[in-house]
């Protein structure tokens, strides 16, 4: 005969001192259970549930649950909302007045309401003066005992599920032109709808269950207040045995309410409800079905076909004007923290850290809220609403800005057409691959016809390949766009493939707003000059080049006046690998030591570490590095002529 073991999740065996108590626990939760179904009268169930008291009182439950369930969404869904995503004085307060009737004694809960909304309370002699509603011993009375009780399991599950819910999907369809209220019914409630429906269960299932408040508050009037658990109360004194009955009733009610709630409040917790979705895996982009298009049929030009300028003057954490004409496309580029996304948020008017006074054409937005400003959104993981299909995605914009269903939703087929994904219409975003994904999210933000376009490195989740192919679709259709864009991104092929300009940020501030070419030639930020595949060794310049922070010197054929804050730049392809001490022209020489060897297309690039200098990278062939026997740990000299190192101020 094999013994029942109990085992943790690693396989190891649960302590007797945890086990026992555990199961004495199951026991004394599941013994009053069984005692219902073992005294229950099989035979006379059907009579005892069909009496005319019971029918009765079972409308009345059903009246005053649902009553009750109406009340709780008309006022527990805003106030969820509220305690999620809005931060106010005494919100703490307000929560804990939310959950107080979960841990009130229901007869206090009873006579509170009466000593609120009774003939004496509070505010029922005016409500009873003003309107003629008398609320205590009335079946209005017994609706508002058992919303008291049971609206806070609907707002705790909701706002639960609001919490888990990124306000990234509310954001985007704000800058798409849905007003809040739109934003609230088109996207956050149906996102958050499994919360939203367990807590409705719940709140039902209580209030149909509700007894203390209910006797205290509305009474025990047959056809009136008289509700089941009121019934079962009564023929407990007189018939015990058809209150049995009526208890086990109301217990299958509550296990089938329990049992359909299963994952949403029992199992995962109520943040758990709320819907997630990966706009895209990252992964490589299946070729497009035969006959897909792939390219533009028309420009992509907003509002009908107006070109809109930039101005922007910016306070706060991003400190900057920014002024753009119409069709160009600005690459924001910096390192983390420099306020590339702060500037995109203020400019969509999301962000307390930053203040844009913001024109677009000849209007001034600066006072409009985000989904009246024209300026459209894409952030980094597309933000696609998962309930809606790609076609729905894309006529969101059209249809928030009041463009008639037919209408939006064939603007809504071209423009996935244009962008190779038409035959992905039908499709949700958890069916898409990233760069399909990706296509979508701009076929979305273009169809909304803004004035203002903002990719927040919109190909970073890409691999290389998908990345090139929707690299090249948004090149295109940039090159017809009538609005100003700008693109947050860390890699320099995009910033230089993709930009009319590139704006270099750090701490909030523009360090450079030049053309790629000149960024490219002489960028005055490490960070970019390391983003471009350089060597840049920042300094004070001297008389014959560049003085490093370590003690180290650099000669430069074109020195810049001495003590002025500069940048060296060297491109790694300048850097010469010795073995031995070169002679000869070079006026840089340093001795150093191989640290790192890695593949960059068909060459080899090297990390020489040195005592007087700092890091430098040098790019040879896999010839001359396997002639030098070059690998990690190897002694090494490395030179640089004046002519090869660019020196600009900083």
């Amino acid at each position: 005969m094999k013994r029942l073991r109990l085992q943790g999740p690693t396989g190891t065996r649960v302590p007797l001192a945890l086990a026992v108590p555990a199961l004495l626990a199951i026991a004394f939760l599941l013994l009053p259970l069984l005692g219902i179904l073992v005294h229950t009268e099989w035979t006379e169930l059907g009579t005892h549930l069909s009496s005319p008291a019971v029918v009765e009182a079972l409308r009345l439950s059903l009246l005053v649950s649902f009553g009750a369930l109406g009340l709780s969404l008309l006022f527990g869904v805003p106030l969820a909302w509220l305690l999620a995503r809005v931060s106010f004085p005494g919100k703490v307060f307000v929560r804990s007045l939310v959950l107080l009737p979960m841990v009130l004694p229901p007869t206090v809960g009873g006579v509170a309401l009466l000593l609120g909304f009774g003939r004496r309370g509070l505010l029922g002699p005016w409500l009873e003066s003003t309107f003629g509603i008398t609320l205590p011993f009335h079946t209005s009375g017994a609706v508002v005992a058992a919303t008291f009780v049971a609206m806070p399991f609907l707002v705790i599950s909701l706002e639960g599920a609001l919490g888990g819910l990124r306000p990234g999907y509310e954001e985007t369809a704000a800058s798409l032109g849905a007003s809040p209220v739109r934003v609230f019914r088109t996207v956050t409630l149906p996102m958050v709808a499994p919360g939203l429906a367990a807590g409705a269960a719940l709140t039902w299932a209580r209030a149909l269950g509700e007894f203390g408040a209910t006797i205290t508050f509305a009474g025990n009037l047959p056809g009136a207040t008289q509700t089941l658990p009121l019934q079962v109360y009564l023929l407990l004194q007189s018939r015990p045995e058809a209150a049995t009955s009526l208890s086990l009733l109301l217990l299958a009610i509550a296990l089938g309410v329990l049992i359909a709630l299963r994952g949403h409040w029992t199992g995962g917790g109520a943040g758990a409800t709320a819907v997630r979705a990966d706009p895209g895996s990252g992964k490589a982009e299946p070729e497009p079905e035969p006959g897909a298009k792939d390219g533009p049929s028309a420009p992509a030009s907003p509002r009908g076909g107006e070109a809109w300028s930039l101005s922007a003057e910016l306070t706060g954490f991003t400190r900057l004007t920014l002024e753009a004409a119409p069709g160009t496309t600005i690459a924001v580029v910096g390192p983390n923290g420099a306020g590339k996304t702060t500037l995109l948020r203020a400019l969509l008017g999301l962000t307390p850290r930053a203040h844009a006074v913001l024109s677009l054409g000849p209007d001034e937005v600066t006072e409009l809220p985000p989904h009246r400003r024209g300026v459209a959104w894409v952030p980094q993981d597309g933000a696609l609403f998962p309930h809606l299909s790609a076609l729905g995605n894309t006529a969101y914009g059209p249809r928030a800005q009041g463009v008639p269903r037919a209408e939006a939703r064939r603007d809504a087929r071209e423009w996935l057409d244009r962008l190779g994904v038409g035959q992905l219409a039908g499709r949700r975003p958890a069916q898409l691959s990233g760069g399909q994904a990706q296509r979508v999210a701009l076929a979305r933000a273009l169809a909304a016809r803004p004035r203002l376009l903002l990719l927040d490195e919109p190909l970073a989740a890409l691999d290389q390949t998908t990345r090139a192919r929707v690299r090249h679709t948004l090149r295109t259709h940039l090159e017809g766009f009538g609005g100003v864009c700008l693109i947050v991104t860390h890699d320099p092929v995009e910033a230089v493939s993709l930009a009319d300009r590139v704006l270099v940020l750090e701490e909030g501030r523009a360090l450079q707003d030049a053309s790629p070419a000149e960024v490219t030639r002489r960028p005055r930020s490490p960070w970019v000059a390391r983003m471009l595949g350089r060597n840049a060794w920042a300094g004070t310049a001297t008389e014959s080049g560049l003085s490093l922070p370590g003690g180290g010197a650099l000669t430069v054929a074109e020195p810049l006046p001495a003590g002025t804050r500069a940048l060296a730049v060297i491109a790694p392809e300048a850097v010469s690998v010795h073995r031995l001490r070169p002679g000869g022209s070079p006026r840089n020489v340093w001795p150093g030591t191989v640290r790192e060897i890695t593949a960059s297309g068909s060459r080899l690039r090297i990390l020489i570490t040195s005592a007087g200098i700092p890091d430098l990278v040098a790019e040879i062939t896999p010839q001359a590095a396997a002639e030098l026997g070059l690998a990690d740990g190897v002694a090494v000299w490395a030179s640089v002529k004046a002519t090869e190192i660019s020196l600009g101020e900083v």
